[in-house]
Order: structure tokens, then sequence, then C-alpha cells
């Protein structure tokens, strides 16, 4: 059985599911999705209208959400270059059809990023209404690694009360917030940092940023 295979050979456990939504921070969307497919894995991506909207105000970019009108150039920009888009899996977020809602489909893990409040919520309580949602109920479900990326701030009691309960069921929140002890110069290591610590939680091996304790920790 090769590398990343399942016991019945038709889904290799390295395929990440990817979720945008709108809280401020799409170009941590954008450069996680970017990275993952540079580390080889196949990424299932959706994106919420909102999401959509932050794109287009943060990074100048008009996402068409239609499966049959989407461009990863849309979101990736100049960083799609290069890249195998073929590992890139669009799902539109009223797709229920899509494997990636349904525990029988499976993946390696999934990242909401960034998360906003309004999805946290809907994770916390079990709201299905969209497929981002489903998406990260079966992660949850299925005990696989869920990763929320919120950014946020400051942060209401509901807000903290939901982080908590997503915590209890078994999700990773890590919010967005890059740390300063690597000495950035530039706005793109701040959001690498970001980017680096959620590659961690799902197990994808990066060169993002000097890890604290430099050649002790390699």
């Amino acid at each position: 059985m090769s590398a990343g295979a399942t016991d019945g050979g038709t889904m290799p456990a390295n395929d990440l599911v990817v979720a945008v939504t709108g809280a401020s921070g799409a170009a941590y969307g954008a450069r996680l999705v970017e990275v993952l497919l540079r580390a080889g894995r196949t990424v299932h991506l959706t994106i919420s209208p909102a999401g959509a909207e932050v794109i287009a105000t943060e990074l100048g970019r008009t996402v068409a959400l239609d499966a049959g009108t989407f461009d990863p150039l849309t979101l990736l920009g100049p960083a799609a270059k290069g890249l195998e888009l073929a590992r890139l899996r669009y799902h539109h977020f009223r797709d229920f059809r899509a494997g990636i809602a349904s525990g029988s489909f499976l993946t390696g893990g999934m990242a909401v990023c960034p998360c906003s409040m309004g999805t946290l919520s809907a994770v916390a309580h079990g709201s299905s209404e969209n497929l981002i949602h489903r998406a990260a109920d079966v992660h949850l479900k299925e005990r696989r690694r869920l990763v929320l990326v919120p950014r946020e701030t400051p942060l209401g009691i509901v807000q903290l009360r939901n982080m908590l309960a997503v915590a209890e069921a078994g999700a990773v929140v890590l919010p967005a917030m890059p740390g300063f002890y690597t000495r950035p110069q530039r706005v793109q290591e701040l959001i690498d940092f970001v980017v680096g610590r959620v590659c961690d939680q799902l197990g994808v091996g990066h060169r993002l940023f000097e890890r604290w304790g430099g050649s002790e920790n390699s």
C-alpha cells in the first residue's frame, strides 16, 4: 500500500479541506491553500459569500462562487504560478453532494482560515446550514483534526463561550496571532507565521518561519 493510502485504496489521507469565511484575514486563507498545494496535498476548497467579499476587499480579487466559473487565480493571484492546480478541488458552499459533506469521505483534516464568528457559532452549535458548517461537523464527529482560525477583537463572552465549546468538542482554536520573536520585517512574514502554525496542526511540513530554539528544534 502506498504512503497515505487508506485500507480501501479509494482516498488518500493527505487530502485536506480548507474553508475561507468572512473574517478579516483573507491573505491567511490564500497563503494556506498555496502552501498546501506546494506540499503536494490535494486541497478541497470552499468559500462562503462573506469570504468572497473579504477577498475582494482585502486582496482586490473577485471570486465567482459558482463551481462552473470559479477560477483559482482569483484566490491565489500570482502565487498560482508553478502550482499543480489539478490538486485544488473547489466545492460550492451550498453543495451538500460534495464528498466532504460525508464522514465516509476520508481526509487528513480541515482548516477554516479565516474563521468568522458566525461560522464559529455554527460549528459550536452543530448548525449545518452550508457545506462549510457540515464539513466541520463531519471532522468533529469523525474525530479528525479541525483547525479554526478566528480573527476578531475584542472578544465578547458569546465568542469566548463558542471557542470553549468547539475546543471541548475536539477542534483546535488557533487565533490569527503572529509571533514577533522571529523579528518579522514584512507583512508576509506575519502571514507565514500564522499559516505555518496551521500547517503544524495539520501535520504538513514547512519552513515558513524560524522556530524558537533554532537548531535545537530541527
